[in-house]
């Protein structure tokens, strides 16, 4: 173990040394002129995109009722997103009934990472400082990434803001305030600061509070249809104290780019308990986190067809958690958990011609666990990747392959540990233009991922199994894209996106509520088939001054557990996974007044309970979402004013059961800008 912790802190020193060097090297050099420096910062270089990415961005982010992340992404097809009520309350998500562990998160292009459960709680991250959010199922059609792009079913990307200033200013500031019915104080701001032709930084934090009290319904149906109970309660322990605080610091050298971000996050929060026999009040249980990261990234074009790219991160997170339920079966407990972890990559890109590029990709990557718990194992975790990829393009006919080496390796104090792990897993995409045009392009993809049990499934004290099999997930899809802009004037353009995918799980885990929030109970359904059918329909008018943009996504799934014949529940659907959804926006601008309206439905479904009968049924839910804005613009400073309206017709439900959701809101967003 001392001779790989020795290897491994070398060759982090060596990869950070190299970076320095890189950068005083990079800036030494004759000053470059702005075009160049334009160019640098949009990478020309062809990406050959074969599998396109479900992207919100700009002020769309802005206009769909969204207060995170997670709320943003339910406007994505094949997305299911698991929320507990409140703004406290957990959020995450479930790309094509995959499960959250197989979904990546990446924040400026690095993984967000949770070794101890897997999870990343989306509600945690605001959009007031995201530029762009996209979706990609596989993976990124892009070899010159870290390895660790390639080891994930699916991705969610999050870019944030980069500076940006126009003309010869050489300082932006935003402040932003909002607030809603549901108690909500929510103050932000951004500040970005030119420091040279080459050099720029921005400063961001905010601030959010919230007695996360909301009234909901209460209400259960016998399985002949009579009602058992209705009534109107408010929920009690949804509420929280939380504050960010970013910085980065952006800068081009010769032919290429660096930046540092560091990232501060710490709350305090009511963690929903279950609304069950009848008691409403403020039963949940308490959660502290203190979440820390700082990383950078450096990337730079050698030769002229070679490029590298560096990344690293450190990152520290302690969560406290307190247990205040207290009944026959529960009594209240305290625990304190400690993540770190270290990630290093290198990333090389060499062009052999102009339509067939290769790549090698190697990451490490350290994470280790520390916790209260009686008889605790205090798990270490090394993990090394290699990704060895490629893509060619030969006529309309584009082609994307990867395989990916994943070897990891445990230590423990105490008690057991899991056998090393050695997998290799391919990924094979391509794409055709069967016309001179390329409005239609027909795609299809395979990958096959590796996921490692997480520290809970395998040394959680009573409940972790050292010898839990991990799972491998093979993907299969079809489909097709059609996008055709058209010189009409009121018709402008028309956007079509339409998938087919079967996926097949072996040992599949899945995570759900033991008693309270923050503890799992994980179970092993062992193989699950999903078929779906993801359709993406956009479109853009203009009668007159007005802009219209439509905007329809829907998910068609049918994903059973088919592990054993002899099983009660065998083919039936999985827990928490609709048959249908969707949802339709409609966006319209006039002047500087927009206007959008948005609706969501979640079809019928059926709860933890692996068995689809009656007593496991959950009702489908909807909600509609109303949002106008007005820009007010006084020389080089505008003020933007937003009100919205969610959940217009007062619907009661839950996404996940027992977890009410609030009723109708009003938020009001005050916008300032310099």
């Amino acid at each position: 173990m001392v001779t790989r912790l020795f290897l491994s802190v070398f060759q982090a020193a060596f990869l950070v040394a190299f970076f320095v060097m890189s950068l005083v090297f990079g800036q030494s050099k004759d000053s470059i002129s702005k075009k160049e420096i334009k160019e640098v910062i949009l990478f020309k270089r062809d990406l050959k995109d074969v599998i396109p990415a479900q992207t919100l961005s700009g002020e769309d982010l802005q206009r769909l009722s969204s207060q995170s992340v997670a709320d943003a992404l339910r406007y994505f097809s094949g997305v299911q997103i698991k929320d507990y009520g409140g703004i406290g309350g957990l959020k995450t998500i479930n790309v094509r009934s995959l499960g959250s562990q197989h979904v990546g998160v990446f924040y400026d292009g690095i993984q967000l990472g949770n070794a101890q459960n897997g999870l990343v709680d989306l509600g945690r991250y605001s959009l007031d400082d995201i530029e762009a959010i996209s979706l990609y199922n596989g993976q990124k059609s892009e070899i010159f990434q870290p390895a660790k792009d390639f080891a994930s079913a699916s991705a969610i990307y999050l870019q944030p803001k980069t500076p940006s200033f126009a003309g010869d200013k050489k300082t932006n500031l935003s402040i932003r305030l909002k607030n809603s019915t549901i108690q909500l104080f929510n103050p932000s701001f951004r500040l970005e600061q030119k420091l040279s032709d080459k050099v720029a930084m921005s400063f961001s934090s905010e601030y959010l509070e919230s007695d996360g009290v909301y009234k909901f319904r209460y209400f259960k149906r016998y399985p002949d249809g009579a009602i058992a109970y209705d009534t109107i309660a408010k929920r009690q322990d949804s509420d929280i104290k939380a504050r960010r605080f970013e910085t980065t610091i952006n800068g081009i050298i010769r032919n290429g780019t660096w930046n540092i971000r560091g990232y501060a996050y710490n709350s305090n929060r009511g963690i929903p308990a279950a609304i069950v026999n009848g008691r409403f009040g403020a039963r949940g249980s308490r959660m502290t986190d203190d979440n820390y990261f700082v990383q950078g990234t450096f990337r730079k074009k050698l030769f002229p067809k070679f490029e590298t790219q560096l990344k690293a991160k450190f990152a520290y997170d302690y969560t406290y958690y307190a247990d205040t339920v207290r009944t026959e079966y529960v009594i209240r407990f305290e625990n304190s958990y400690i993540q770190r972890e270290v990630y290093v990559s290198s990333s090389n890109i060499y062009t052999i011609t102009p339509s067939w590029d290769i790549s090698l990709n190697g990451d490490f990557q350290f994470n280790n666990l520390d916790a209260n718990l009686i008889n605790f194992s205090y798990p270490t975790r090394y993990t090394n990747l290699v990704a060895l990829a490629s893509t060619y393009q030969w006529n309309r006919l584009r082609f994307m392959g990867s395989l990916l080496g994943t070897f990891v390796h445990e230590n423990v104090e105490k008690n057991a540990k899991s056998p090393d792990r050695r997998e290799w897993t391919p990924a094979f995409y391509a794409a055709y233009q069967p016309f001179n045009t390329k409005d239609l392009t027909l795609r299809t993809f395979y990958k096959r991922i590796f996921r490692m049990p997480t520290f809970n499934d395998l040394y959680y004290t009573n409940i972790g199994n050292t010898y839990l099999k991990p799972e491998y997930t093979t993907q299969y899809d079809l489909g097709f894209t059609y996008h055709k802009r058209f010189k009409n004037d009121v018709f402008q353009e028309f956007y079509l996106k339409v998938d087919g995918y079967y996926n097949e799980v072996q040992d599949k885990i899945v995570a759900a509520p033991n008693g309270s929030m923050f503890r799992w109970l994980m179970m092993n359904l062992g193989r699950v088939e999903i078929r779906g059918v993801d359709v993406n329909l956009q479109s853009t008018f203009k009668i007159g001054n007005v802009k219209l943009r439509p905007l329809l996504s829907y998910t068609y799934q049918n994903a059973q557990d088919a592990s054993d014949p002899e099983d009660t529940f065998y083919k039936n659907q999985i827990p928490y996974t609709p048959w249908h959804s969707g949802t339709f926006t409609m966006m319209a601008d006039y002047k500087d007044w927009s206007f959008n309206y948005s609706t969501m439905y979640v079809g019928e479904r059926y709860d933890v309970n692996q068995d689809n009968i009656q007593y496991n049924y959950v009702q489908p839910w909807y909600t509609h979402d109303l949002s106008v804005q007005k820009i007010f613009r006084w020389k080089q400073q505008q003020f933007k004013a937003s009100v919205e309206m969610n959940n217009i017709f007062n619907q009661y439900y839950d996404v996940v059961i027992n977890f009410p959701m609030p009723g109708r809101s009003f938020r009001l967003i005050l916008n300032y800008t310099l």
